[in-house]
């Protein structure tokens, strides 16, 4: 223990900090992992139509997220041991991930921001491409295909029709439990799957910018812990 007063402050502080950073990167994991296995969002990217599967735009993200999680725990690992142990090789290394990470975080967040709409604008035009079939007057199998999926996407988001006109709501079967027809209390699909994916990009929005400021934190203490083991005697 070469550092002392309020250097020695600083390193236990840069520890808190990793520590708090590796526990984020565990909970970001368990909410990628979580996300990724979700009933509601399995169930609808997993549907097929017409040998066609749903966007799959989500689980990209989702597994970037996994990778992240992954890292962080990693780069925790290295800035906790590298602060108890005064080495300026490890907090260089591990100041060199967290910009490397920070930037990276800055892109994503960037680029989620102008795609923020694309998930749910992607399945909202998969839904509508089976609504046609759907409500196509003529039987044939891929009206019977269509039905089926159209019945799963509103078991799942307990929703009926797109919104915009009543053609759906006429036909019972295709609605959950077959519920009274009310096209001015049913639920738009739509704005369904719209609000689902809303809810999560707020999620992972809020995730994002906790750990930016920690970034932050453990980037200026590192830089600071590392001056002051430079001008010990003792190094």
């Amino acid at each position: 223990m070469a550092v002392t007063g309020c250097s020695q402050c600083i390193k236990y502080m840069l520890f808190f900090f990793n520590f708090v950073f590796w526990l984020a990167g565990g909970v970001i994991l368990g909410v990628a992992l979580w996300l990724r296995h979700d009933n509601q969002t399995s169930t609808l990217l997993m549907i097929q139509f017409e040998n066609q599967q749903a966007p799959n735009t989500f689980y990209i993200s989702v597994y970037i997220l996994i990778a992240v999680g992954v890292l962080m725990m990693f780069v925790g690992f290295l800035g906790c041991y590298g602060a108890i142990q005064e080495s300026q090789c490890l907090l260089g290394t591990f100041f060199t991930c967290l910009v490397i990470l920070f930037a990276c975080e800055v892109a994503a967040g960037i680029w989620g921001f102008m795609n923020r709409e694309t998930i749910s604008k992607e399945l909202i035009n998969f839904y509508d491409s089976a609504y046609v079939k759907g409500v196509d007057p003529v039987d044939s199998p891929t009206k019977q295909a269509a039905v089926k999926v159209l019945q799963l996407f509103h078991s799942t988001l307990d929703c009926c029709g797109k919104g915009d006109d009543a053609a759906l709501f006429t036909r019972g079967a295709l609605c959950p439990d077959a519920k009274p027809v009310d096209p001015l209390i049913s639920t738009s699909c739509h704005m369904k799957l719209k609000d689902l994916f809303t809810e999560k990009q707020y999620v992972i929005g809020l995730a994002a910018l906790v750990i930016a400021v920690i970034m932050i934190f453990e980037m200026i203490f590192t830089m600071v812990l590392c001056c002051a083991i430079r001008n010990t005697p003792a190094y």
